[in-house]
C-alpha cells in the first residue's frame, strides 16, 4: 500500500510539468512569478508556476513550484513543491485556494479494514489530527495532502527518530513512547481494528474523502460555530484588548446615545454598537440597540425591556381605522405574539425579535420578511416565486394575502392588532386626551399565564427567595 495517496505533492507537480513538456507547450508569463507552465492533467488545463525562493536549509536559491488543482467532492487547493539543487532539500505543502469557511468542521473516520488507510486526507495549516485510540495528536501546522496511512506512518517515524536518545536520558519516557510506537505499528499492520481518526479544523478547510459504500457511523462530519478565541487565532477578530466603557460613576441619561466596541456576528471584524435608553410615557424605560458593520454591511436592531417579571401577562387589542392609528408607536418585545385576524396574520413569539416602531413600520417589516421567505429572486425588479415550486393555488393564496397586507399598510382597510405578551413588556401608544383614561380604540387587559408559558419563560424553576440555603 502506498504511504501517500498521490505519493507526494511534488510528484503531482512533476506529472503536470512532464505532461506539459510532452505536449510541447512551453511558455513564460513575463511576471515576477517566473515560468507559467500549462499542461493537460485529467483532461483539464493546469498551470504550474515556478518561483525562485530561498532554501531554508542551506540558504541558497531553490525553486518552488505551485499548482492549482481541485480535489473531487471538496474544493480548489494550491499544491506547493520546493526543491533545492544545492543541498537536495525538498518540502511539499498544501494550502486552500479559498477563504475561511463560515463555520469550523470536525471529521471522524472509523477505520475497520485495510482499504480505509487509502482515504485521502486534506489537513490545512489550521487543523489538528488525532488518532483517538492511540491518544496522539498532530497540532496545527504545515498543510498536508496525504492519506490515513501517510499520517500514521509520519507520526510513528517521527517518534522513533529520538528513541535512542530517550533510552539513554529518559528511560521512563522511552518506555511510554515505545508502547505508542508498538500500538501504532499494529494499527498499520491491520491488527488493531477498529480505531478512529479525528480531524478538527476551525477554518473549515480540511477534508476526509467520503466513499459511496460508507454506512452509518463510518464517516461523520459536523460543522460548528467558531469560538471568539478561534476567530482571534484565525485573524477574523480584533485581537487587541479594547477597554470597555465604565458607567459606574455616571448615570445613564435617557435619549443619549452610548457607543460600545463589539465584534460583528457576520465577519467578526470590530464594529460599534449604539445604545439608547428611551423613557416611554406611562409605560417603562427600554433600551434600543443598533449594530452596524462597515466591512460586511451587517445590521441589526433590537429592543430590550428591563425590570421585574410581572405576576400576570398583558394583552393589548387595537382597532386600526385611520392613518393616525398607523402612526401609533408600538413596542413588540421578543416574548410577544402578534395577530391580525382580518389579515390572516399570525406572528409567533421570538419572530422579528424586539421592535420599537410604528404600526405601519411593524406590518412593513412582517411583509418584507415573509416575502423573502416565500419568494425567491427578481424578474424585472419584481419578486417572483421560486421557479415552479409553488402551485398555482398556493401562489394565488399568497398573492391575495400580500395584496390585503399592502392595503392595510396604506390605510385602505380596517383591521385589528392583538399583542399577547406573557411578560407584559409590549406597548401601544394611547391617543386619548387624558392618558389616564382608556382609549376608545384600544383595550388593555391582564391575564394569568398558562403552565406552558411559565415553562417556556423559565419561570417554573426560578427561585428568588432563600436560594442561598438550597446552594448550601
Amino acid at each position: 500500500m502506498s504511504s501517500d495517496l498521490f505519493a507526494t505533492i511534488g510528484e503531482q507537480v512533476d506529472a503536470a510539468m512532464a505532461a506539459r513538456e510532452t505536449n510541447g507547450n512551453t511558455g513564460t508569463n513575463g511576471t515576477k512569478a517566473g515560468n507559467e507552465i500549462q499542461s493537460e492533467v485529467d483532461g483539464e488545463n493546469k498551470f504550474v508556476d515556478e518561483i525562485e525562493s530561498m532554501c531554508m536549509n542551506c540558504h541558497e536559491n531553490g525553486v518552488t513550484r505551485l499548482l492549482l488543482t481541485k480535489i473531487p467532492y471538496f474544493r480548489e487547493v494550491i499544491l506547493m513543491s520546493f526543491a533545492c539543487d544545492k543541498c537536495g532539500f525538498q518540502n511539499n505543502e498544501i494550502q486552500s485556494a479559498g477563504a475561511f469557511q463560515p463555520k469550523g468542521v470536525h471529521y471522524e473516520l472509523r477505520l475497520t479494514s485495510m482499504p480505509d488507510f487509502e482515504r485521502q486526507v486534506v489537513k490545512s495549516d489550521t487543523a489538528t489530527i488525532k488518532f483517538i485510540e492511540l491518544d496522539v495528536e498532530i497540532p496545527a501546522g504545515r498543510g498536508q495532502l496525504t492519506n490515513v496511512e501517510g499520517l500514521l506512518s509520519t507520526i510513528i517515524d517521527d517518534l522513533e527518530v529520538a528513541q535512542p536518545a530517550r533510552k539513554e536520558k529518559e528511560p521512563e519516557v522511552y518506555s511510554k513512547i515505545q508502547e505508542i510506537i508498538t500500538k501504532g505499528r499494529a494499527m498499520l499492520a491491520g491488527d488493531a481494528f477498529p480505531f478512529r481518526l479525528a480531524v478538527d479544523d476551525p477554518a473549515g478547510n480540511s477534508f476526509i474523502t467520503p466513499d459511496v459504500r460508507d454506512g452509518v457511523g463510518k464517516l461523520e462530519k459536523r460543522e460548528y460555530p467558531r469560538t471568539p478565541e478561534q476567530n482571534s487565532a484565525l485573524g477574523l477578530a480584533d485581537t487587541a484588548v479594547q477597554p470597555a466603557p465604565s458607567l459606574e460613576d455616571e448615570d445613564i441619561v435617557p435619549d443619549q446615545v452610548y457607543q460600545f466596541p463589539a465584534s460583528c456576528p457576520g465577519c467578526m471584524h470590530p464594529c460599534i454598537t449604539n445604545m439608547k435608553m428611551v423613557d416611554i410615557p406611562h409605560f417603562r424605560q427600554v433600551v434600543i440597540m443598533n449594530t452596524s458593520c462597515d466591512d460586511c454591511g451587517y445590521k441589526s436592531n433590537d429592543v430590550k425591556t428591563g425590570g421585574e417579571v410581572p405576576e400576570k401577562g398583558k394583552k393589548v387589542t387595537l382597532l386600526v381605522r385611520t392613518n393616525i392609528d398607523l402612526a401609533r408607536d408600538i413596542l413588540k418585545s421578543e416574548s410577544c405574539a402578534l395577530e391580525c385576524p382580518e389579515l390572516s396574520l399570525s406572528v409567533n413569539p421570538g419572530t422579528l425579535g424586539g421592535r420599537f416602531t410604528t404600526v405601519e413600520g411593524l406590518l412593513t417589516q412582517v411583509r418584507d420578511d415573509l416575502q423573502k421567505q416565500i419568494f425567491q429572486g427578481t424578474d424585472g425588479g419584481e419578486l417572483t416565486a421560486g421557479g415552479d415550486s409553488l402551485a398555482n393555488e398556493e401562489r394565488a393564496r399568497w398573492d391575495a394575502f400580500f395584496e390585503k397586507l399592502d392595503r392595510a399598510i396604506k390605510g385602505e382597510v380596517h383591521f385589528t392588532i392583538i399583542l399577547a405578551d406573557p411578560l407584559a413588556c409590549s406597548y401601544v401608544q394611547s391617543l386619548a386626551d387624558d392618558p389616564t383614561k382608556p382609549d376608545d380604540q384600544m383595550v388593555v387587559e391582564e391575564y394569568d399565564r398558562t403552565a406552558e408559558e411559565e415553562e417556556e419563560l423559565g419561570l417554573t424553576d426560578m427561585k428568588t427567595e432563600n436560594y442561598a440555603e438550597d446552594a448550601e
